[in-house]
C-alpha cells in the first residue's frame, strides 16, 4: 500500500482522540496500516514471538513504528512489554540487563542488539519511596524504574510521534497520545506538561531537535517557547551523556539540519559555547561545510569518525584563540599546541570527550601547522602518520571554506600522494623560498 493511499484510509477510519490519559486507543488493524514484518528487524520478531509464547505482551515501539511508518528503514528495534527485566532474562541466555536510572534488558544476537523495556509508569505514581524513582530537587529524573500498563508507558514517553505500539499478537497499532495524527500533520508534539517533561530530562530539547532534522517535521509552538524558556536547564546535564547525544545529533545523515536548529533555538552555546562565542561567518561556513560533507559520506555509507568531526565543531574557536597568539614569538605548531590544549580542556567541562577522540583531534589541529612544511624529507614522513588523511581533509575543508590562501598547499599535498618516491623528492626540494630577491624569510603563521 502507497504511504499516501495508508494515510487516507487512517483519516477516514479514525476517530476522536481526546489526547487525554485514560482515553481509549486508538487501534489500526492490520488491514489498516502498511507497516510489514518484512521490513522487521528478524531479531526483533524473534524476541516478540518469544515473550509471545511466554504468554507476556509483546510490542514493537518508538523510532521503529513511527520509521516504518514513514516509509523510511528503522536503524533500531526496540521492544515493550509487561515482563519485568529479570522475566525477560530467564528467557534469553543471550541477555544482560543494564542500567541503574533506567533499568533495561538487552538481548544480544551477534552485533545486534535488540532492546527490550518493561512498560513504564510515570514518576509520579511510585507507591512508596523505595520504589526505584527519583527525582533531583530541580524535578529531573535520576532513577526512573516504576513499572506500570501498556497505557502508563505510553504516557510517559516524550513525544507523540514516538509513543506507537505495533502489537505482535493481532499485529495492530496502538496509539494512545495522537501519535499517528501528529506524524500524519509532521508534528514534533511533548506528551504531558511541556515545562515538566523538560525539567525531568532536559536532554529531550536535543532529542526534538534531532526528531526535526532528521524527519523534516516542525517542532510544536509550545514546545518550542519551552525549549527557549528552560534552555539553561542543559548546563546541568552530565557532560558524559552529552557526548553520546552530540553524535546522534551529527552522525545520522541530517547534521547540517540539526545545526541550523540548534543555531535557530540558541542550543548551541549549551553545548559548544567557545565555538558559539567565536562564530563568525568564516566559522560557520566551514562547520557547515564539515556537516554537508559529513551528510553526503553517511549517504554513500562512509566511515565517520567522531574526532574530526569534533575538530570540526571546535575550529572556529581554536582559529579565534590562536589570532590572539599572533604577536608570540611561536611557530604555527606551538600555537596550535598551546590553542588545541585550551579549548579542549574548556569543551570537556561541557561535553566529557574520551580521549581516544580527544587525542586525535589536537593531532588533526597540530598537522595543520606541519603540513604547511614541505620542504626536505619532513614531507614525506608525514604521508604515513596515521592521522594524515584525516588532517589532509581537514585542510581541504578549510581551503573550501574560504581560506584561499590554501589552494596552492592543498594542491601540493594532493599531487604528492599520487606520484613515485623520485618524484616526491624533486617536489620537496623544488619548493620555492620565500621573501624579497629569493632571500628565504621565516615563515608567519596564517591564521
Amino acid at each position: 500500500m502507497k504511504l499516501t493511499a495508508f494515510w487516507r484510509r487512517i483519516s477516514r477510519n479514525r476517530k476522536k482522540t481526546t489526547n487525554k490519559k485514560n482515553s481509549a486507543p486508538e487501534i489500526i488493524r492490520r488491514d489498516e496500516h502498511a507497516v510489514s514484518r518484512k521490513e522487521m528487524s528478524e531479531y526483533a520478531l524473534k524476541v516478540l514471538y518469544r515473550l509471545k509464547k511466554a504468554k507476556y505482551d509483546g510490542f514493537l515501539v518508538g523510532g521503529g513504528v513511527r520509521d516504518l511508518l514513514l516509509g523510511l528503514h528503522p536503524k533500531d528495534f526496540d521492544v515493550a512489554t509487561n515482563a519485568t527485566p529479570e522475566q525477560v532474562r530467564k528467557l534469553f541466555g543471550n541477555c544482560r540487563l543494564i542500567g541503574r536510572r533506567f533499568r533495561l534488558a538487552h538481548v544480544h544476537f551477534g552485533r545486534e542488539i535488540i532492546e527490550v523495556a518493561t512498560f513504564r509508569a510515570s514518576h509520579d505514581q511510585a507507591a512508596n519511596k523505595d520504589s526505584g524513582d527519583a527525582l533531583s530537587k530541580d524535578g529531573m529524573i535520576l532513577r526512573d524504574n516504576v513499572y506500570g500498563t501498556l497505557e502508563d508507558d505510553a504516557w510517559r514517553r516524550d513525544f507523540t510521534i514516538n509513543a506507537l505500539y505495533y502489537n505482535i499478537y493481532d499485529f495492530s497499532i496502538v496509539d494512545y497520545t495522537g501519535g499517528l495524527k501528529d506524524i500524519e500533520k509532521k508534528i514534533i508534539r511533548m506528551i504531558g506538561d511541556v515545562d515538566e517533561r523538560l525539567q525531568e530530562d532536559p536532554v529531550r530539547m536535543l532529542r526534538a531537535v534531532r526528531f526535526a532534522a532528521k524527519l523534516n517535521f516542525k517542532i510544536e509552538d509550545s514546545l518550542s517557547k519551552s525549549i527557549k524558556k528552560n534552555i539553561h536547564l542543559l548546563d546541568g546535564v552530565p557532560a558524559a551523556r552529552l557526548f553520546e547525544e552530540v553524535l546522534k545529533l551529527f552522525l545520522h545523515g541530517h547534521a547540517l539540519a540539526s545545526y541550523e536548529l540548534l543555531k535557530e533555538y540558541d542550543l548551541l552555546k549549551h553545548l559548544f559555547a567557545q565555538t558559539a562565542d567565536s562564530l563568525d561567518e568564516y566559522g560557520d561556513r566551514f562547520i557547515s561545510q564539515a556537516l554537508i560533507n559529513t551528510d553526503l559520506r553517511i549517504q554513500q555509507k562512509k566511515p565517520i569518525a567522531p574526532a574530526f568531526l569534533y575538530a570540526a565543531l571546535l575550529w572556529p574557536a581554536v582559529k579565534q584563540l590562536s589570532k590572539n597568539l599572533k604577536n608570540e614569538d611561536l611557530s604555527l605548531l606551538q600555537v596550535y599546541q598551546i590553542t588545541g590544549q585550551e579549548v579542549l580542556e574548556k569543551q570537556l567541562k561541557q561535553i566529557l570527550i574520551p580521549k581516544r577522540f580527544g587525542i586525535p583531534m589536537r593531532e588533526i589541529w597540530t598537522m595543520q601547522a606541519r603540513l604547511s612544511v614541505r620542504k626536505g624529507k619532513r614531507p614525506l614522513k608525514l604521508l604515513p602518520h596515521p592521522r594524515f588523511r584525516a588532517s589532509y581533509d581537514f585542510l581541504l575543508l578549510r581551503e573550501q571554506s574560504g581560506e584561499t590562501q590554501l589552494t596552492e598547499l592543498c594542491d601540493w599535498w594532493t599531487k604528492i600522494q599520487d606520484v613515485d618516491e623520485e618524484a616526491q623528492l624533486k617536489m620537496c626540494k623544488n619548493i620555492p623560498s620565500f621573501g624579497k630577491k629569493g632571500k628565504a624569510k621565516k615563515k608567519k603563521p596564517h591564521f
